[in-house]
């Protein structure tokens, strides 16, 4: 019987390799620069020509090598990060398989040159498709430099699927950028055909490198976060505020013990903590590191490190997520631009001075800024209204109405009342309610002062906010009512899904879903949370099983409920179009200062807006 299997000749094995390592020019550079910071350098110079096709140099001033590490570096699998299998889960460098260099090798024309600090002389390499040329001594400085010519010369068809120069020249400035964000110790200069790209000089702390990299105007939207959790995480870096958002994950800067990564359970973790305070496909810029003890992460997964495993992660996902959801809680951002916390006037002077000049009086068809007014009957009919049209929300979900009289509550006293003025209570105002106000504009938007500032609130946009966080309050309180279903539902799931759902039943069985085994891969749906109805609960079943499989937490049905009760706030506060008198604005603002996420409604439109007296003042060219 013939021989059918054979081990291939190195030279295969090192293009197969290179092939999982080495996907574009960027892929070299990547390598270099992580192979350099781990050398402890401390000024990397990267030249590439066109598009790092021609041409790719890294050049540092590391540590370097001696002239028989220079020739062992080139072999497969030699490395100085690591000595044994337990070294593998305490990884503390960014390379670890040494495969790096022998796979850039064995489809380039490569030339290695290094100098270590107790060398006299340096050594030279030049090999061309991983078969070593020529070597020799040479006099160079301490450190490192290593020529990469004609990627993929011996690979044609490899070299057919590298794009245009400027994409390349664009993926190479994106992992210099994701390097440079995690080290500003390190000065990095990218040069390309002779022409400086990036250049960044050696920073003290990481915000200079952000504004540095990122735009200095970009740190004025920051939050800072530094926050501790168990088994020694933290968490560390910068966010964006809500209304400083892109509309892809371009700006998203994730790190795990200095490393870069996209990871799915990171990624689920940080949108998880913007949620409600971000518009649909909007996502915010942020720059965050997770520090964690390698042995909880294991970084060994794929071969360009990007993706990681973590041994709970449940316990980082909540970790991240509650971090990020408490750095944004408008606690100090809010007030930005503001010195100090500005005195409020007596109630008795406030409703005695008109909250509008003379002149600005109402105008027919609601034009110009108008004067607020005390309440009318029309409002009391429009409250009526509300009622009814919350009752008929509550009808269309499959529930009665005193279940939705149990969310309203009485006129008075229910989250979408209007609202009505409150004993003043002692203690420093909050930032609403310590703002001046001016009037309202076309009976929508509220203007106020703040110092010199001139402050614009969405009047639906704010009650709305208050009246989502006090039902998903009272909501959260009181256990979730189910709704049991006349004809169970029986959900034939795939082996993967019917194992996960049989995990987490005791989960799904506290958001309000009962779930039995039928035999099988199937589930009897008996019950659902009574708020969502039965209309969509089939869907959301599957799809938590798949987002629990994939990133160990599940957030759609927290999501789906916060939809539903967004929804039923939206249609149950004070709308556009609608005359508040000054007592019930300030009866507004005294709540909108007790709720979380208050510079934001529920649907992720912002409740407020700034206009600085040097704006209004440059408008008018009084400057």
């Amino acid at each position: 019987m013939p021989q059918k299997i054979r081990i291939l000749p190195e030279k295969l094995c090192n293009q197969i390799a290179a092939g999982e390592v080495v996907e574009r020019p960027a892929s070299v550079i990547k390598e270099l620069l992580e192979n350099s910071l781990d050398a402890e350098s401390l000024e990397i110079r990267i030249e590439v020509e066109r598009g790092g096709k021609r041409l790719i140099r890294v050049m540092d001033d590391g540590t370097g090598m001696s002239q028989d590490d220079a020739f062992l570096s080139l072999e497969r699998h030699a490395t100085s990060k690591i000595q044994s299998e337990s070294d593998l889960f305490r990884l503390g460098t960014l390379g670890f398989r040494g495969e790096a260099l022998p796979s850039i090798a064995s489809v380039s024309r490569l030339t290695l040159s290094t100098r270590s600090m107790q060398s006299e002389e340096g050594w030279e390499i030049y090999t061309e498709g991983g078969t070593v040329k020529r070597a020799g001594a040479v006099g160079i400085p301490a450190g490192t430099s290593i020529e990469v010519r004609d990627l993929f010369f011996n690979t044609p068809a490899r070299r057919k699927f590298l794009r245009r120069d400027e994409t390349e020249i664009g993926h190479i400035a994106d992992v210099v950028t994701k390097l440079a964000l995690a080290h500003p110790e390190v000065q990095f200069r990218l040069v390309h055909n002779g022409r400086p790209l990036l250049e960044v000089n050696r920073h003290g702390n990481l915000a200079e490198r952000v504004a540095a990299i990122l735009g200095r105007p970009l740190l004025k939207d920051l939050i800072e976060l530094r926050q501790e959790g168990p088994e020694g995480l933290c968490l560390s870096g910068y966010l964006s505020r809500p209304d400083a958002n892109r509309s892809g994950t371009g700006s998203i800067y994730t790190y795990i013990n200095g490393r870069f990564i996209r990871d799915r359970v990171v990624q689920h973790a940080l949108m998880d903590g913007y949620r409600n305070l971000l518009l649909k496909g909007r996502y915010p810029i942020v720059v965050l590191f997770l520090s964690l003890d390698p042995e909880l992460v294991d970084v060994n997964v794929h071969p360009t490190k990007h993706e990681v495993r973590f041994r709970d992660q449940r316990l980082v996902h909540d970790f991240i997520a509650n971090s990020v959801r408490d750095a944004l809680r408008p606690s100090g951002w809010l007030e930005s631009g503001r010195s100090a916390p500005m005195a409020v006037e007596p109630a008795e002077e406030r409703d005695s001075e008109p909250l509008v000049m003379p002149l600005a009086e109402r105008q027919e068809g609601g034009r110009g800024v108008l004067p607020v007014e005390a309440p009318t009957p029309a409002n009391d009919q429009a409250r009526r209204g509300v009622q009814e049209a919350l009752e008929n929300y509550g009808r269309k979900l499959g529930q009665a109405a005193p279940d939705a009289a149990r969310f309203a509550g009485a006129r008075q006293h229910g989250p979408f009342a209007m609202p009505e003025p409150q004993p003043a209570e002692q203690g420093p105002p909050g930032f609403f309610s310590s703002l001046r106000l001016i009037g309202q504009y076309r009976r929508s938007y509220l203007l106020c002062q703040d110092e010199d500032d001139l402050v614009l609130i969405d009047q639906h946009a704010a009650h709305e906010r208050v009246g989502f966080e006090k039902l998903r309050a009272q909501y959260r309180q009181g256990n979730i009512e189910r709704q049991a279903l006349l004809f169970p539902a029986v959900l034939e799931l795939e082996f993967r899904e019917a194992a996960l759902l049989a995990e987490f039943r005791q989960d799904l069985d506290r958001l309000g879903f009962d779930l039995e085994p039928f035999g099988g891969k199937s589930f009897a749906l008996k019950a659902v949370p009574r708020i969502l109805g039965d209309a969509r609960a089939e869907q959301l079943v599957r799809d938590v099983a798949g987002e629990l499989g994939s990133v160990g937490k599940s957030g759609l049905v927290e999501e789906a409920l916060d939809e539903v009760l967004a929804l039923m706030a939206c249609h149950s506060v004070i709308r556009a179009n609608q005359d508040l008198s000054p007592a019930q604005i300030r009866a507004l603002f005294a709540e909108l200062d007790q709720v979380d996420f208050n510079g934001h409604c529920p649907h992720g439109r912002p409740v407020m807006k700034r206009l600085a007296l040097a704006d209004v003042e440059r408008m008018f060219k009084r400057t």
